[in-house]
């Protein structure tokens, strides 16, 4: 098994790998699922700070991949999201090249569908390109989108972390603004948007320099051999180098992506789909589609349940009945079941297969879940000993009369609530001598100063 990280999210194998730290597939004990965890590895003011700024934004959007969660452990932090399954757009472009004029309109879209309510909330991305533009794995059918990594992105007047002379983002995909040094605003997140465009007709990454010479010296490029005319007009407004001719806003590309759309021409017969494959691989030994595989609880436990049946965790393997014990045979088992003592000082004659309330001691608890639980914030912790379902105290499970015991074993103390034995007389005496002598010398020492 993987590291537990926090005491809830265990890291399994590496998916990605950014600029200040590593993306891990992790499954999340508390919510039963599996999610992306961005694990930070510097831990420096500057780095930190860029953190906080990323974890903190909360955008609610099918097509945004914004933090969902966050947790910290020792010297290491972590922010959570959901799991993308499909790639980025690298990938589709790795599998096909140049896609289709139509799939690529659903694809612009969709960002910019997402990147509005961005918008709306006054962040500016900053740092929009295929790599970033993460996919689900539809297969052949719509595909689904989502905007990701947050990393250096700022809200509208907060402080920048750079100094004014350098300039935040990947090269290639600036606009030209930002290498002017201007502060950054919406209008370089749509630049990005029409090279990211440029790239999907074209399969590769475009020149932006180029592109922006040629506006000086010719103004708009001629629409490219292939390309449809009304959507290569979009794709132009989205590329010019001068901010005030762009597009205002996320929600105008998109609406006049909408009327160039009308106008493109059919698909063509015979047209291959495009499918979105899965790029995340198979789950290492001891994981499955529902989370880590308990074998070692199954194996222990003959007939005890495999876990599932609840919050989407697989259907449950039903358990066959065991017969209720009667007086002889349960007389039979302490009498051949060697004495087994608890860690606590609690001896008993339970078998590692059944706790000693009678469920079964790996399968399930008192609380009707896991032995290892977890709390309402979220940390590992073990039930205290004989806790009911929806109690908060210690119960006693009703059992059935047992023949009379040896001797040696009617001698011993009387169990307290919880388990634990009362001590004998001998030791209590021991104890009371031992406080009686501690007080005695307290009090000569007080007199003596």
């Amino acid at each position: 098994m993987g590291e537990i990280f926090a005491g809830r999210y265990e890291l399994i194998d590496p998916i990605g790998r950014g600029g200040v730290g590593a993306v891990w597939r992790a499954w999340d004990h508390r919510r039963r699922r599996y999610v992306a965890a961005k694990v930070l590895q510097q831990s420096d003011a500057h780095t930190l700070l860029r953190f906080v700024r990323e974890q903190a934004l909360r955008i609610d959007h099918p097509h945004v991949l914004a933090p969902a969660s966050w947790a910290a452990d020792d010297d290491k932090v972590l922010f959570t999201m959901d799991l993308v399954s499909g790639g980025s757009l690298g990938h589709v472009i790795g599998d096909y090249g140049p896609l289709p004029p139509r799939f690529v309109c659903t694809l612009l879209d969709q960002l910019l569908s997402g990147l509005a309510a961005v918008h709306a909330e006054g962040v500016v991305h900053r740092d929009i390109k295929p790599a970033n533009i993460l996919m689900e794995a539809t297969g052949t059918g719509l595909p689904h989108l989502r905007l990701s990594d947050f990393g250096i992105s700022m809200r509208k007047g907060e402080p920048r972390l750079t100094e004014t002379n350098y300039v935040v983002g990947t090269p290639g995909y600036f606009a030209p603004e930002q290498l002017m040094g201007a502060e950054p605003d919406f209008p370089a997140d749509l630049y990005a948007v029409g090279l990211v465009a440029l790239y999907l007709l074209q399969g590769s990454k475009p020149d932006s320099q180029a592109l922006v010479e040629h506006f000086h010296a010719h103004g708009a490029p001629a629409c490219p051999q292939g390309f449809p005319a009304p959507l290569w007009h979009v794709v132009v407004n989205l590329l010019h180098p001068d901010p005030a001719r762009r597009f205002g806003t996320a929600t105008g590309a998109r609406r006049a992506l909408a009327e160039a759309v009308e106008l493109l021409p059919p698909a063509a017969p015979g047209e291959e789909a495009v499918e979105v494959f899965d790029q995340l691989g198979p789950l290492p030994a001891g994981f499955g589609p529902n989370g880590p595989e308990d074998t070692a609880a199954a194996s222990a436990v003959p007939g005890a349940p495999v876990p599932g049946g609840q919050g989407g965790q697989g259907p449950a393997v039903p358990v066959q009945p065991v017969p209720e014990p009667t007086v002889a045979s349960a007389a039979a088992t302490v009498a051949a079941e060697p004495t087994r003592t608890d860690p606590r000082g609690t001896a008993g004659t339970a078998a590692y297969g059944t706790a000693a309330s009678g469920t079964a001691a790996y399968g399930t608890s008192a609380y009707g879940t896991s032995a290892y639980g977890t709390s309402e914030t979220g940390s590992f912790h073990l039930p205290p000993p004989g806790a009911a379902a929806g109690g908060s105290g210690p119960v006693t499970t009703p059992q059935q009369p047992l023949p009379s015991a040896p001797a040696a074993a009617s001698a011993r103390p009387p169990a307290r609530p919880g388990g634990i034995p009362a001590p004998g007389r001998v030791v209590t005496a021991g104890v009371l001598l031992a406080a009686v002598l501690c007080f005695a010398v307290g009090i000569w020492a007080l007199t003596q100063m």
